[in-house]
C-alpha cells in the first residue's frame, strides 16, 4: 500500500463531488487531515452530495459549504489550516449543460480557478493537483490520446475552460513558482457516481423498463475509467510536485463501443434495455482513448479494472443505495 504522510493537511474543493469524495474518503482511511470546500450547487441531486459528505464525517475531516468565486471564503480557509496540498476538483461539470448555461462554466470553471491560484499565490502550498479532461482534446483523430498532442481545438465551451485552467495554471507556474499537475480524466464511473453521465441514467432507465437515448447507434468509444484506479493514482500524484507544471492522462487504455457498454450492463442488470437511437449530439466527440505513457513511466501505473468489474460493482451499490 502506497504510504502518505499523514501529518499534512490536504483541501479538497468538489469535495461532495464524485471524484472529490473518493479522494477524501481514502485520504481519511490513511489518517490525513482533509478540509473539504463544496457548494453544493444543484446541476444533479444534492441529497447525493450531502450523503457523500456524511460519510466522510470524522475528527480529521472539516468541511466548508461555499464557492470559489468567494474570495474571502477562500482567504480564510488558507489563513485558518496550514495547507500543503490542494486538489481542486470543484468544477461546474458536463458537456451539454455548458451550451445551456455557459455563464455557470466562466463563473465557477475560470473565475473560481484564478481565485484559487491567487489564494495560492500568497500562501504558498507543496502542491497544486487540478482537474482538466478528456475533452480538452477536441476533434483529435490521432489515438490514443498523448499530453504531447494540440489541445487547442475544443467543441464545447466546457472542454475550453478546461483548456483555460491548464495555460492559467501553467502561467502561475512560470511567473511565481506554483508546483501544478494538471489530470486529464476519461470518463471516470463508479460507486456514488455522477448521475448526469450516461452510465447512471442508463442503469436507472433500464431498472425502470424506461427508454435510453443511444447516440450514433451506438458507434461511439469511450475510454471508461473505473473510479479505484483513479483515486490510485491522484494518491501518487499528490505527493510528487515537478518543478515545472505538469499534465497526466488518467484513463484505462481500452475504449469500449457504446453498444457494448449498454450489453454489459444489460448482462449484470438481467434485463434487456429499450432503446431510441439519436444523432450524436453537438459538442460530444466520436472516441476517447488515453495514452498514460508518462504516468507508467514517472509512478509505474497502469490501470487495472475492467468494464465488467467496474460496472458490476456499480450496480451493485446502485441497488443498494436506491433499494432497487
Amino acid at each position: 500500500m502506497l504510504q502518505l504522510d499523514s501529518t499534512k493537511h490536504y483541501l479538497v474543493t468538489g469535495v461532495a463531488g464524485f471524484i472529490g469524495f473518493h479522494l477524501a474518503k481514502t485520504l481519511l482511511e490513511r489518517g490525513c487531515t482533509v478540509i473539504g470546500f463544496d457548494n453544493l450547487n444543484e446541476h444533479y441531486d444534492v441529497q447525493l452530495k450531502r450523503d457523500r459528505l456524511k460519510l466522510l464525517g470524522c475528527e480529521n475531516f472539516t468541511f466548508y459549504h461555499g464557492d470559489l468565486t468567494d474570495k474571502k471564503a477562500l482567504e480564510s480557509i488558507f489563513s485558518r489550516h496550514n495547507l500543503h496540498y490542494v486538489i481542486n476538483l470543484a468544477a461546474q461539470a458536463g458537456v451539454r449543460y455548458s451550451i445551456e448555461n455557459p455563464d455557470a462554466y466562466i463563473d465557477s470553471n475560470i473565475q473560481g480557478f484564478l481565485n484559487l491560484l491567487e489564494t495560492i499565490r500568497r500562501h504558498k502550498v507543496e502542491h497544486l493537483i487540478y482537474a482538466s479532461s478528456s475533452s480538452v482534446y477536441g476533434q483529435n483523430t490521432k489515438i490514443p490520446y498523448s499530453v504531447l498532442d494540440r489541445t487547442d481545438e475544443p467543441v464545447s465551451l466546457y472542454a475550453a475552460t478546461k483548456k483555460a485552467n491548464e495555460l492559467f495554471a501553467h502561467t502561475y507556474g512560470h511567473l511565481f513558482g506554483i508546483k501544478t499537475t494538471g489530470v486529464r480524466f476519461f470518463t471516470v464511473y463508479g460507486p456514488f457516481g455522477r448521475p448526469d453521465m450516461a452510465y447512471f441514467s442508463f442503469t436507472k432507465r433500464i431498472i425502470n423498463g424506461d427508454e435510453i437515448e443511444v447516440y450514433n447507434n451506438g458507434d461511439m468509444w469511450r475510454d471508461f475509467t473505473y473510479i479505484d484506479d483513479v483515486i490510485n493514482a491522484l494518491l501518487h500524484i499528490i505527493p510528487n510536485p515537478s518543478g515545472e507544471a505538469k499534465l497526466y492522462n488518467i484513463g484505462n487504455t481500452n475504449p469500449t463501443r457504446l453498444s457494448r457498454f449498454i450489453e454489459v450492463l444489460e448482462e449484470i442488470i438481467g434485463k434487456k434495455a429499450k432503446m431510441k437511437m439519436r444523432e450524436m449530439q453537438p459538442g460530444d466527440v466520436y472516441q476517447t482513448y488515453a495514452d498514460i505513457t508518462n504516468l507508467h513511466r514517472d509512478f509505474g501505473l497502469s490501470i487495472q479494472t475492467s468494464i465488467e468489474e467496474g460496472l458490476t460493482s456499480f450496480v451493485k451499490w446502485y441497488r443498494s443505495y436506491y433499494q432497487v
